[in-house]
């Protein structure tokens, strides 16, 4: 589930198809993703999962989708 709407959020950010997206998926790598993209990810995140704002210093340790997937269910649990 929270895969699912995360993968969501992230294809619709960058414009890909959301088959695409898999818990390897990079963001600097394989999405090319910005810190304008980042910060614009986490307000969707927080806002979808009502996780409150995620910090700088837990944003830099998330490198793959996996870690975010983690990172919000813990975050929920």
């Amino acid at each position: 589930m929270i895969f699912e709407k995360i993968s969501e959020i992230l294809a619709e950010q960058f414009g890909l198809d959301v088959e695409s997206i898999t818990m390897d998926t990079t963001f600097e790598g394989d999405l090319d993703a910005d810190s304008v993209d980042i910060v614009e990810v986490s307000m969707a995140l927080e806002d979808e999962f009502g996780i409150g704002e995620m910090s700088e210093e837990d944003l830099a340790k998330i490198l793959t989708v996996g870690d975010l997937v983690r990172y919000v269910q813990n975050k929920v649990d």
